[in-house]
C-alpha cells in the first residue's frame, strides 16, 4: 500500500479527518522520526520513496527534489510555499499544492491578537501581576479613532479589514491587484506603500513572501513609519530586516512589534528581540486555530488524493500549473 508522509508539526501524530481520508483512498499515513525536518538532509532522509507529502516549512530545494524521484504531491498545510525551489518541481514534475482556503480567518484574528497584546502591553502586565506587581500606570494605545494600514489586501488582509473595522479603525491598504467591489464597500483607501506607512498607527503585512517583498521593511521603510506605531507580522520573517527593527523599536521610533514570525524558526535563546518588553512573538502558529488545522488538513489530503487519482485540484490549490506538461 502506497504512503502519504505527513511533516507538518501540528498534525504530528494526530489522526482527523484528515487521516481518514487518505485511508479511505488507499494510502498509509505515516510521519517522520524527527519531529522537525530542519535541513536538506532531514527532508531526504524522510521522504525517500513517497509519492505524497502533506508539508510543513522543511526545504524543498532542488538538490531534495533531484534525491526524491518518486516524489510526485507536495501537498503544503497552507498558503506559503517560500521554502519550496517551485520551478525545480515544476521541471521534475512534481505538483505543489496549497490551502488558499483553511486559514486565511484564523490568521486573520492572530494578527489582531497581536496587535490588542501589544497596544495594551498585555504580556507584559500579566507577567508583572503574575510576579506580584499591582501596576496601574500603563497609557495603552486605543484601537478606535486610529488608522491600521494592511500591506497586501488578499483572503487574509480583507479579513483583517473587517474585523478591524468593527474597532473603529480606519482602515488603508497596500494592493497591486485589489477586490474593487470589496474596498468601495469597505471604504477602504488605497494608497502606495509610502503613504500608508506614513499615516497608519498600526502596519499588518499580508503579502506573500518573494523576491519584492524580502526586507520589504528595512531601514528606510521604517524610517517612513508614523513615529509611535506598532508593526505587526504574520506573513513571513524575511520580509523584515530585524537589525532594523531592532534599532527602530529600542529608539522608540516604534511603540512595539507583534510577530508570529521570524527570520530564524525556531529563534535562538537569546534573540535580541525576545528581550524586548514592547514585543509580542508567537512561533508562527496563527493559521492554528482548531477549525483552521481542520480546514488545511482536509484541503491538503484532498489534493493528493485528487492528483494521484489523475484529478486536478480546484482553482487556486495548484500553485504550479505549468507541471501539467511534465505531468505522470
Amino acid at each position: 500500500m502506497p504512503g502519504v508522509l505527513v511533516t507538518t508539526e501540528v498534525l504530528r501524530h494526530r489522526e482527523g479527518s484528515y487521516f481518514d481520508l487518505l485511508s479511505r483512498a488507499g494510502y498509509q499515513v505515516h510521519f517522520p522520526a524527527k519531529a522537525l525536518l530542519l535541513s536538506e538532509d532531514d527532508v531526504i532522509e524522510a521522504l525517500a520513496g513517497y509519492p505524497a507529502v502533506i508539508a510543513g516549512s522543511e526545504p524543498y530545494t532542488d538538490r531534495v527534489l533531484a534525491a526524491l524521484p518518486e516524489l510526485r504531491v507536495i501537498a503544503r498545510n497552507g498558503v506559503g510555499y517560500d521554502r519550496v525551489d517551485v520551478l525545480s518541481a515544476t521541471r521534475r514534475g512534481v505538483a505543489l499544492t496549497i490551502t488558499p482556503e483553511g486559514n486565511y480567518q484564523a490568521v486573520a484574528e492572530h494578527a489582531l491578537a497581536l496587535l490588542l497584546a501589544v497596544a495594551r502591553s498585555v504580556v507584559q502586565n500579566a507577567n508583572d501581576t503574575r510576579g506580584g506587581q499591582w501596576r496601574r500606570r500603563t497609557i495603552f494605545i486605543p484601537l478606535r479613532g486610529k488608522t491600521l494600514g494592511i500591506v497586501g489586501l488578499g483572503r487574509i488582509g480583507r479579513s483583517v479589514a473587517l474585523r478591524a473595522k468593527a474597532f473603529g479603525t480606519r482602515v488603508l491598504a497596500c494592493e497591486t491587484y485589489p477586490d474593487k467591489q470589496f474596498v468601495s464597500e469597505q471604504g477602504i483607501e488605497l494608497v502606495d506603500l509610502d503613504s500608508l506607512l506614513a499615516q497608519s498607527d498600526f502596519v499588518t503585512l499580508h503579502t506573500p513572501m518573494t523576491g519584492t517583498t524580502k526586507a520589504l521593511i528595512n531601514r528606510q521603510t521604517l524610517a517612513r513609519m508614523k513615529p509611535g506605531s506598532i508593526l505587526i507580522n504574520t506573513a513571513r520573517g524575511g520580509m523584515i530586516d530585524e537589525e532594523a527593527l531592532l534599532d527602530a523599536l529600542r529608539s522608540g521610533h516604534l511603540a512595539g512589534a507583534g510577530l508570529d514570525v521570524l527570520v530564524t524558526e525556531p529563534p535562538p535563546p537569546d534573540h535580541p528581540l525576545l528581550q524586548l518588553d514592547n514585543v509580542v512573538v508567537s512561533p508562527h502558529v496563527a493559521a492554528l486555530d482548531s477549525q483552521a488545522v481542520e480546514d488545511m488538513s482536509m484541503c491538503a489530503a484532498r489534493n493528493i488524493v485528487d492528483l494521484l487519482a489523475g484529478r486536478w485540484p480546484p482553482d487556486g490549490s495548484l500553485v504550479n500549473p505549468d507541471v501539467k506538461a511534465h505531468w505522470k
